[in-house]
């Protein structure tokens, strides 16, 4: 039973009370008593302060106490996400809430190079010398716990819609390498639709922008593994950098992704370079506007033969020139040894080369161009259409063994007509020359053309439409007739 000090006090008043009136006799008595009582009630009372003061203080305790709970609960509401540019900011003082604690400590710097953001964006993914990135403010990157490590996992769902005049070889894909030629069961057939989503894209960036040596890993994949089939998995790279160090899975030191056009067609022009093998990547920066590539790749040619042989590595340079007003200029090149073994089991080998240039000119403020050459022999694997084939290498009618000519050229032009609407033009031609004990039915030469309206609903969503042509022919003359299709492709990224 608890005893509230009010209810002691009331008690004890009678006491007192009552030893201040007893009478003088029994006074005189028991005086010796009365003193002891009345020094007990003296003590009662100030046991009674004590303790009144003590419940003050705690009642003071369990209110502060409260008070601190109410905060606690409110500060785990959501907060308001702020800029990555505030957050940034802000973090020259200690951090007052979590968002200002998960986003880095300060903002990337930009790279010289132009991000022209096109629908099959090929930029983010590729390596960039210093601490430069086409993206400065690490939009939708979130911190890792207990490491100086930032992340960004990202999705992009795709949807494309296509329809063809003809039987192009490929619903998914327009590649002029692979039209059926006049005379063959697969010419023709009448007009062909087809819907596919096989250029969704899921990536993982995660960078540590405020460590030295400049450290990215990078993920991505696409679902156009199988030609005939639709959503099947391919991985298009896996990389770490640190110190300019790549090493991984990724495009070759020889290719340009920053001249890869604004097409709606997923694929892109036939004369572009595209290749994916593992690398080991060096990077120099000689200043800011300067700097250099050397790589040491994986063999990975074509030959029209029973096997192919390899003895050494692929070794590619490049150089760039880079300035945020007019653009960049890549030149690059690539060395190779092209293998086989004949149906004797005697090996040939063959001396490949390559070089190409490239660049993105800034005309105006809506307008750019993006030019790529590309001269050698061996080299055609690489080719975005001749990749398809057995192009790097083959036999003579004598038996002798050469590395098959290949030249290309790309051209494009893009106008910002406004922040929303952009229109691109752009044109290709791929030419190889196959050894003379090929089949005369092998590729020649193939011609792209593509122009297209890309409307940017959204920052992250996207819609485009284009028109495509193309005409692929053989070596006896024979040829695939001219293709047409229309394309119309929706694009949603995360981030």
């Amino acid at each position: 039973m608890r005893i509230h000090p009010h209810q002691i006090r009331s008690g004890a008043l009678p006491l007192l009370l009552c030893a201040a009136f007893l009478p003088t006799s029994i006074q005189a008595d028991d005086s010796a008593e009365i003193a002891e009582l009345r020094k007990s009630a003296l003590e009662m009372q100030r046991m009674m302060d004590r303790m009144q003061a003590r419940i003050d203080e705690l009642e003071k305790k369990q209110a502060s106490q409260a008070q601190a709970l109410s905060q606690a609960q409110n500060s785990r509401k959501p907060q308001p996400i702020q800029p990555v540019e505030k957050a940034a900011r802000n973090n020259t003082a200690e951090p007052t809430n979590l968002v200002e604690a998960m986003v880095p400590e300060r903002i990337g710097k930009r790279s010289p190079v132009t991000y022209r953001q096109t629908l099959n964006d090929r930029q983010i993914p590729a390596s960039r010398p210093l601490d430069y990135t086409v993206d400065p403010e690490y939009r939708g990157f979130f911190a890792i716990p207990n490491t100086p490590a930032i992340i960004k996992l990202n999705a992009k769902a795709r949807v494309d819609m296509t329809y063809d005049n003809r039987n192009a070889g490929s619903k998914a894909r327009f590649v002029p390498a692979k039209f059926p030629l006049k005379g063959s069961p697969e010419f023709g057939g009448g007009g062909q639709f087809n819907m596919n989503a096989n250029g969704t894209q899921l990536s993982a960036d995660v960078r540590a922008p405020d460590q030295p040596g400049d450290f990215r890993f990078y993920y991505q994949n696409d679902f156009f593994g199988d030609d005939s089939a639709d959503m099947k998995y391919r991985l298009q790279h896996i990389y770490g950098q640190y110190f300019g160090l790549k090493v991984g899975y990724s495009q070759s030191v020889w290719e340009n992704p920053d001249v890869w056009p604004d097409t709606v067609d997923y694929e892109g022009p036939n004369s572009v370079i595209f290749a994916r093998r593992p690398v080991v990547q060096y990077t120099h920066a000689m200043n800011d506007c300067w700097n250099a590539s050397f790589g040491i790749e994986k063999p990975d040619f074509f030959v029209d033969a029973p096997q192919k042989q390899t003895r050494i590595p692929d070794f590619a340079l490049n150089t760039r020139w880079e300035n945020a007003k007019w653009g960049h200029v890549q030149l690059s090149t690539i060395l190779r040894d092209i293998g086989a073994r004949d149906s004797f089991g005697q090996d040939h080998h063959d001396f490949g080369w390559g070089v190409n240039l490239g660049f993105n000119l800034n005309a105006t403020e809506k307008d750019s161009f993006q030019f790529l050459g590309v001269v050698g022999e061996g080299i055609g694997g690489m080719g975005n259409d001749t990749s398809f084939l057995n192009s790097d290498g083959g036999f003579n009618s004598d038996g002798s063994f050469k590395a098959l000519p290949y030249w290309s050229l790309m051209g494009a032009w893009t106008h910002h007509w406004s922040d929303r609407y952009r229109s691109n033009l752009v044109f290709g031609h791929a030419d190889l020359d196959p050894a003379s004990g090929m089949d005369p039915e092998f590729y020649d030469f193939s011609n792209y053309a593509a122009a297209n309206m890309i409307w940017q609903i959204r920052e992250r969503w996207s819609l485009g439409v284009e028109c495509l042509y193309g005409f692929k022919q053989a070596q006896n003359g024979n040829d695939s007739d001219d293709v047409f299709r229309f394309q119309m492709g929706m694009v949603y990224s995360l981030f």
